[in-house]
């Protein structure tokens, strides 16, 4: 990412929050599909798909244009009476709730759990108590494990009518299993800051091996066959629409850069708990900075690493953000609640209820530097910055 001006004058190198490098293998990867004509979705998008089934434990695979249309098309593959209600964190990227409203469903927005930053389960069950729910989206804030069964058993549904979200889940464990192992569908982002970065693309993993087929044709307009399927020798032109679909295939350029990154997912994300570990130690001197919780049972993926900025700081978020800026650190917030803008909060006006804990966190939530290229030095230079700032408060 580009360092803006202000910290280019600082005379310290830039510090991005995220930084997506693509490994040798993958360019070779692109290279190659490049050059065979194939760009997808093809044989890369194959090979993908059963290294992710590998991966996740998951006996199906089912690649998507993006993390977005995997959501949509789990939804959409539920097969839930219009009008619906889903239970949906607020503290949450706001794809979630945009994808319930494309579909006809209605949101019904949970707060934050003030340790997890995810939804707890008694958040889960007074939402419920409210709005008997269809379904559930739950999301791994961060990379938090969240506790998949015991929010489906607050909301008193079925494994099967739960969809898990995140664009960090890849391998982290809530316990013995696998959180891809979990709920029904698990629907992965593949965005440039996530724990497999391609730049764009998702994924639905799932065990389930009808709904699996429903969501490859479904994401190919309702195709009973595929268009690289009909295109082999010998194989006919004919075709079924046998769903209602949408064009949400993915790329065998994507696919190859996946195919690329995915074997470095463990060292990486081995590097971020370093980082995690780095960053917890050094703040631990500074009592206005909350940082994240760890895990009591689980693994932690550490995709963001969000601290909360506490008003005894001495000021505020977002004047705190410009000041790391200007130091040559780059910052961003994870996550804006979803009834705090526009658009929501005039699609649920009073419906929305209360929910403080997420209001409370808007203003206080700060991600700081964490990707596995990050250096020591780099944390050490963000956290002594930060230190810095709350000693420089504190004398005024």
């Amino acid at each position: 990412m580009t360092a803006p001006p202000s910290a280019l004058r600082a005379g310290h190198a830039w510090i991005p929050f995220a930084e997506c490098r693509l490994t040798p293998g993958a360019r070779s990867r692109v290279l190659t599909t490049m050059a065979s004509g194939e760009l997808g979705p093809g044989p890369q998008a194959e090979a993908f798909e059963a290294a992710l089934r590998e991966q996740t434990g998951k006996r199906h695979a089912i690649l998507t244009s993006s993390g977005s249309a995997a959501l949509e098309l789990a939804l959409r593959v539920l097969d839930l009476p219009p009008a619906s209600t889903v239970l949906l964190p607020t503290f949450s990227f706001v794809s979630a709730a945009h994808t319930v409203v494309r579909c006809g469903l209605r949101p019904v927005l949970v707060d934050a759990d003030e340790r997890t930053l995810t939804v707890g389960p008694e958040e889960v069950a007074d939402a419920a108590r409210r709005e008997r729910p269809a379904a559930m989206i739950v999301d791994h804030t961060a990379g938090f494990p969240a506790a998949t069964q015991t929010l489906a058993d607050a909301a008193n549904l079925p494994l099967s009518r739960i969809v898990e979200k995140g664009a960090q889940v890849i391998g982290i464990r809530p316990g013995p299993a696998p959180v891809a192992a979990v709920g029904a569908m698990n629907c992965h982002s593949f965005h440039s800051a996530s724990i497999l970065p391609i730049g764009s693309g998702g994924a639905i993993t799932t065990a389930d091996p009808e709904l699996a087929d429903r969501l490859r044709i479904m994401r190919q307009q309702g195709m009973s066959v595929d268009a690289w399927r009909r295109s082999q020798r010998g194989a006919s032109w004919r075709y079924d629409i046998t769903e209602l679909g949408m064009g949400a295939g993915c790329t065998d350029l994507q696919a190859a850069i996946g195919l690329g990154q995915l074997t470095h997912v463990p060292v990486w994300q081995a590097r971020r708990a370093e980082l995690a570990a780095r960053y917890h130690r050094n703040l631990s001197t500074i009592a206005a900075i909350t940082p994240p919780s760890w895990p009591t049972s689980g693994t932690h993926s550490w995709n963001f690493y969000i601290v909360k900025v506490q008003p005894t700081f001495g000021m505020s978020r977002d004047v705190l953000a410009t000041r790391l800026t200007e130091r040559a650190v780059g910052t961003s917030v994870q996550h804006t609640p979803v009834h705090h803008f526009t658009y929501f909060h005039w699609l649920l006006g009073d419906d929305v209820g209360r929910l403080p804990v997420a209001d409370r966190l808007a203003d206080q939530v700060l991600s700081l530097p964490l990707h596995p290229h990050l250096s020591d030095d780099d944390v050490d230079y963000v956290c002594t910055q930060l230190a810095e700032f709350a000693q420089g408060c504190a004398a005024q």
